[in-house]
């Protein structure tokens, strides 16, 4: 097991930083080979997709999760870990349980993609559904920690979460340096509960950053523009982008959000299929919705762009059918 980090373990309300991330960058280079950074030129500039998509998961969850479980005592490691995940999350803290030996039971809404439950429990996680419009996740993960014992892996509420996936923004930036250019400049990210932005956001302080999320699902974008946390309006809203539906943000994303100034962008369902139909055509990825909001945004024009813009797919756990509606529509 990799060093552990020198805060207390026993303490997930500590604030990420960008040590942090750094960390755990170098922790993922030890394991994973480096995700692509695609050019794409749009409206007569060159930005830069993080292909997250290629991970062994599918999605740059595997990045935190597997930060947060190589970091577990080994008392807690022997009594498991609960976490609670749309699908994505889930199967990255599945990956690396399975691949440290630690049992994982992850709480997953009973609508989640078919083929994301089916491959997280192909992982050996244990999965306890819960209803997402009439139940709250997090009641469901603290009753079983308080039935079961175990540590919470939260999906985005968590320091090591946030440290993890803002590994993504180390490596790009070194990705960019490589080919010299200065940069990133701006980051665009598909965003749900914030783990990712604020990750992004701590592991390159000198870049814009920028969250996107489904109409609907904007809680994070008003929430920053109000000030404070508010929750998703309507917990039934109709969305594609199952990635990205999370009910609320937690203290720690918000404050890292807040403190660095992000800001937030809306994109629809029909954009959302344009960009992984472009994503598809141009750079040959295969994109989930929610993994493709990020693009969405650029191509929609709701944020401008330099040449030196990094913009993540972040997913490509989509089911086979629906993909091919999607691209043939």
């Amino acid at each position: 097991m990799t060093q552990q980090s020198p805060e207390a373990l026993i303490d997930p309300a500590r604030a990420p930083t960008h040590a942090g991330v750094e960390r755990a960058a170098a922790k993922v280079a030890a394991l994973l080979p480096q995700t692509p950074l695609l050019p794409l030129e749009i409206d007569g500039k060159t930005i830069w997709c993080k292909a997250e998509c290629l991970q062994p998961v599918g999605a740059f969850k595997i990045r935190g999760a597997w930060h947060r479980l190589t970091d577990l005592s080994p008392e807690q490691a022997n009594e498991g870990v609960v976490g609670v995940s749309s699908g994505n999350h889930a199967q990255g803290v599945a990956w690396a349980a399975k691949r440290l030996g630690i049992k994982a039971t992850i709480v997953m809404p009973s609508n989640a993609p078919a083929m994301k439950l089916a491959a997280t429990r192909g992982l050996g996680a244990e999965v306890v559904l819960y209803d997402r419009v009439t139940e709250s996740r997090d009641t469901v993960a603290a009753k079983l920690l308080a039935e079961r014992g175990g540590t919470l892996v939260h999906a985005y509420g968590d320091p090591w979460i946030i440290e993890g996936q803002g590994s993504a923004g180390i490596e790009a930036a070194a990705q960019m340096k490589a080919r010299g250019i200065d940069g990133p400049d701006k980051v665009i990210a598909c965003c749900g509960g914030g783990g990712l932005s604020a990750g992004l956001a701590l592991a390159l302080p000198d870049a814009e950053i920028i969250a996107v999320e489904p109409e609907g699902w904007d809680d994070v974008m008003r929430s920053l523009a109000a000030g404070e946390i508010l929750s998703v309006e309507d917990l039934a809203y109709p969305t594609e982008c199952d990635a990205l539906q999370t009910p609320e943000t937690w203290p720690i994303n918000f404050a890292v959000l807040q403190a660095r100034g992000v800001k937030g962008v809306v994109v629809t369902h029909s954009e959302v299929r344009d960009a992984m139909r472009l994503a598809f055509e141009k750079l040959h990825l295969v994109v989930e919705p929610g993994g493709a909001a990020a693009l969405a945004a650029v191509l929609a024009g709701k944020v401008s762009v330099t040449d030196a813009t990094l913009v993540t797919l972040s997913g490509g756990n989509v089911d086979p059918l629906k993909f091919a509606e999607i691209i043939t529509e």
